[in-house]
C-alpha cells in the first residue's frame, strides 16, 4: 500500500453542490474531496436528477443561480424529497434570506464568506444527525409517540395526523419533535434544542430554531399567533404541552 493510498481518508458521503461561481464551486469541491467526500458539482439546478437525489448525504446549495433560483429548488425538493438534508449557502447579508430559505425547509445556512471549518462543521453536524436517526430507526423500530391524537413513528420515521393523514416532515423537523416528545411538559432553552438537534452549530441569538419550531406547529396545527401544543415559555424556550404515552 503507497503512502498516498494510506493516507486517503475514509469516505464520508456523497454531496451535491450547486453553485454558479466557478472558483467557489471548485474551493468547496476539493476542499471535500479531500475531505473523503464524493462530490458533485453543478452550476445550475439542471443537474440535479432523480438519479443523482436519490445517492445524496446532503445538498449544498446557493441562493442566487441563473434560471432556477436556490429557493425556488428548496421548495421544490422539499415536495419530491422531504428527508434530503439541505444546506444553503448566501452571499446576501439581509437575514430575511435565510430566513425564508429555513421556512420552506432548508436544515441549515452559511453566509458567505465563510470558513472551511465551519462548513465542514456544519456540514457534518447535518449528516451525522441524518444517520443518527437511521440508526435510532434500527435500534428502536416499535417505537412510537402518542400526543393528542398524532403519532409519530421512529421506524419509518413518519407522521400521522389525528384522522389519519400523514404529514410530511423534513429531518430537522423530524429532529425536533423528537426532542420534543421526548422532554414533555419540560422548559427547553434554545440553547438546549440548538444542542440536541444541531450538534450546537447555530448562534443562540440567530433565529434557526425559532422559524423551525414555527414551521413546525404549521404542520401540528397549532396557531402561531395563540400556541396551545408548542408554547413559547418568553426568555427560557419552549415547552410541549400535550402529555405523551411511548409504545
Amino acid at each position: 500500500m503507497t503512502a498516498q493510498a494510506q493516507a486517503s481518508p475514509p469516505h464520508q458521503g456523497t454531496i451535491a453542490i450547486v453553485e454558479d461561481d466557478p472558483g467557489i464551486r471548485d474551493l468547496v469541491q476539493a476542499l471535500l474531496t479531500r475531505e473523503g467526500f464524493d462530490v458533485l458539482a453543478f452550476e445550475s439546478s439542471a443537474g440535479l436528477e432523480e438519479t443523482v437525489l436519490a445517492r445524496l448525504d446532503c445538498l449544498i446549495l446557493d441562493l442566487m443561480l441563473p434560471g432556477e433560483d436556490g429557493l425556488d429548488i428548496c421548495r421544490r425538493l422539499r415536495v419530491q424529497l422531504p428527508r434530503l438534508p439541505i444546506l444553503i449557502v448566501t452571499a446576501k447579508d439581509d437575514p430575511i434570506d435565510r430566513i425564508i430559505g429555513l421556512e420552506i425547509g432548508a436544515d441549515d445556512y452559511l453566509a458567505k464568506p465563510f470558513n472551511k471549518r465551519e462548513l465542514l462543521a456544519r456540514l457534518r453536524s447535518i449528516i451525522r444527525r441524518t444517520r443518527d436517526i437511521d440508526t435510532a430507526v434500527g435500534e428502536e423500530a416499535g417505537d412510537n409517540f402518542r400526543f393528542d391524537g398524532w403519532l409519530l413513528r421512529l421506524g419509518p420515521r413518519d407522521l400521522t395526523n389525528p384522522v389519519g393523514e400523514p404529514v410530511s416532515l423534513t429531518t430537522s423537523e423530524f429532529d425536533l419533535l423528537h426532542a420534543l416528545l421526548l422532554h414533555p411538559r419540560r422548559v427547553l432553552s434554545r440553547e438546549l434544542l440548538i444542542d440536541w438537534t444541531r450538534g450546537g452549530h447555530a448562534n443562540p441569538v440567530d433565529r434557526v430554531i425559532d422559524v423551525q419550531m414555527s414551521r413546525l406547529r404549521r404542520k401540528l396545527g397549532d396557531d402561531p399567533r395563540d400556541p396551545a401544543m408548542i408554547r413559547t415559555v418568553r426568555g427560557d424556550g419552549y415547552l410541549f404541552a400535550p402529555g405523551v404515552t411511548r409504545s
